[in-house]
């Protein structure tokens, strides 16, 4: 009994996630130093805040959805 209502509470958090995740698109060239939500799309490094320079063309934050190319230097996928 126990379970299930551990499952039911952890299935009911994580829908909120999953929610803001589809509000959310990433975009690149536009993190700061530090500032990355994730790894490089190149390899450069693995991880959120690792970025070494601002505005690298491979490194993305998420924005709102339809917002990243109103945004300087922001584009839906990495350039090379």
């Amino acid at each position: 009994m126990l379970t299930v209502a551990l499952t039911a509470t952890l299935a009911l958090l994580a829908v909120p996630a999953q929610a803001a995740a589809a509000d959310k698109e990433k975009c690149f060239g536009i993190a700061k130093a530090g500032q990355n939500d994730c790894a490089d799309a190149a390899g450069a490094h693995s991880c959120a805040g690792q970025a070494k320079h601002d505005m690298v063309a491979t490194d993305w934050k998420y924005v709102a959805k339809g917002t990243c190319v109103d945004k300087e230097h922001g584009k839906l996928t990495a350039t090379k």
